[in-house]
């Protein structure tokens, strides 16, 4: 854990309700995609946990919603604010598993440290391709990113307005090495009983203090409880235990 002062570099609306912010400062912490940072925002006691989107020498993207008080505060950010941030938080992807075709599989929020992930693994040579689940059009980010990247790119929407209709397990492909996933637990639990091969889960929770202290976030697995922000937030399938 390494706490730095960053300061928003540009703050965007992507859709009605999802946001890109650029922060500069020093990225030393961060060592593997599905890692992620705690803000601390001015009048809200407890930090929000965001995961990293993006990462250059001086410089973090990450995308999130407004779905509260805290994050609507987020979105009024603008040039020039600074941020007390928590960094290089979690363990995250492990890309030594990933054979030469693995599937990226996200929903909604959970797709950002997948574009991290993504670059990582082309960077090594492999050639990974790329599920995205969105409710309806409207809803969708980023997907000229991920095609920027020279990658296969498929779009699902729930209500069929674009793309493959239905949800992600709906568009996976025939054929794949390994797959990478972030997102809601509902999609996660249709994911591991999808998939036909091994794979890592990127878990979303509610966090206390975002790094190992307080238990809040814990998941139980087969050797035991986990927290989600140190042990986590990536675990294994062969690992994962799910709540009934």
């Amino acid at each position: 854990m390494n706490q730095q002062i960053l300061t928003v570099r540009s703050n965007r609306a992507l859709t009605e309700a999802v946001y890109e912010m650029k922060l500069g400062g020093d990225m030393s912490a961060f060592t593997a995609p599905g890692q992620f940072v705690n803000i601390r925002l001015d009048g809200f006691y407890l930090r929000r946990p965001i995961s990293v989107c993006d990462l250059r020498d001086n410089e973090l993207t990450i995308l999130y919603k407004v779905v509260g008080h805290g994050t609507e505060a987020m979105s009024r950010l603008g040039e020039g604010a600074r941020l007390d941030t928590l960094c290089g938080l979690g363990n995250g992807y492990d890309l030594t598993k990933s054979g030469q075709n693995p599937v990226l599989i996200g929903g909604g929020v959970g797709i950002p440290p997948l574009f991290l992930l993504a670059k990582k693994l082309i960077e090594k040579r492999v050639s990974p391709s790329v599920v995205l689940g969105f409710n309806r059009a409207d809803e969708i980010f980023y997907e000229d990113e991920f095609k920027s990247l020279g990658i296969p790119v498929t779009v699902a929407t729930a209500d069929g307005s674009r793309g493959v209709k239905g949800f992600v397990t709906d568009a996976l492909p025939n054929r794949y090495s390994y797959f990478y996933t972030s997102g809601p637990e509902p999609m996660l639990k249709a994911v591991y009983r999808a998939t036909v091969t091994s794979g890592q889960f990127s878990f979303e929770a509610r966090m206390g203090c975002g790094f190992g202290a307080c238990m809040g976030c814990s998941c139980k697995t087969v050797t035991g409880f986990k927290r989600i922000c140190r042990e986590g937030p990536v675990l294994e399938k062969e690992e994962i235990l799910w709540e009934s």
